[in-house]
């Protein structure tokens, strides 16, 4: 990912490592950029969370926080199930599991290679801040194996009933959907509200995620965090598919 920071031409104000609070992102431009700097400590990370509010920058940069319009939504009873991912699920060929593997998941995130990306926004700051948030009992993973091998997962935070998804990865064909499978229907069966997929994509879209405008996120954000967090590991959540 090349820089994409310059301060003179976005006038964005520096953000004080003595304090976690972040400008409004209701007054962000579109693009969403709104603050840089502060640090990663778990305490920010995830004020910034719940403020509808991620951190996002290229290495070399100072760090970057977003929050961009419109934001890209999946809402788990609206997951767009092909015929031909349905047949793959059916196989049984793929096993899911939940942080089993997070740092083998996020490490994963980083290095496998991207197309149109030469190096990766999840630098080795960003990987310890998500396992130190993990050990926390914030930040969870969803593993997918083959023949007892991890070839997919993804991992994100959870607050409420919202789940903030960071990354994902694939060594093998529809690993990667299986893990966003498998991750909707127990978020769907334990009530959240959505999962936060942050930008436009056309995988995701294809998947049933949807945009809507980030003043509609953002008080949807709000209601999910009135509700109980599934604070702690999820090893004991299980998935398997369902016709």
């Amino acid at each position: 990912m090349a820089s994409m920071f310059d301060e003179e031409e976005y006038l964005i104000p520096p953000l004080s490592r003595y304090s976690y609070t972040f400008p409004n992102p209701r007054y962000a431009s579109d693009e969403g950029l709104l603050a840089y700097g502060g640090d990663l400590c778990s305490s920010r990370l995830l004020t910034a969370y719940r403020n509808g509010i991620f951190p996002w920058y290229s290495p070399g940069d100072p760090i970057l926080w977003w929050s961009p319009n419109p934001r890209l939504l999946l809402y788990p009873h609206k997951f767009h199930l092909r015929k031909s991912f349905r047949r793959v699920l059916r196989s049984g060929k793929f096993t899911v599991t939940f942080d089993k593997e997070f740092s083998n998941v996020i490490k994963h995130c980083a290095t496998v290679p991207r197309e149109g990306q030469e190096s990766t926004w999840i630098v080795e700051e960003i990987q310890e801040a998500f396992i130190r948030l993990h050990e926390e009992g914030f930040a969870h993973s969803v593993e997918v194996y083959k023949e007892g091998k991890l070839v997919g997962g993804l991992y994100g935070i959870a607050m409420g009933k919202a789940f903030f998804g960071e990354s994902m990865f694939s060594l093998v064909s529809d690993a990667s959907k299986v893990a966003f499978k498998a991750l909707s229907d127990v978020l769907g069966d334990r009530g959240y509200d959505f999962i936060d997929c942050q930008m436009k994509t056309d995988h995701m879209v294809g998947l049933g995620a949807q945009t809507v405008q980030r003043d509609i996120f953002l008080d949807e954000l709000h209601e999910a965090l009135q509700k109980p967090s599934d604070l702690g590991n999820w090893h004991h959540f299980t998935w398997k598919y369902k016709d």
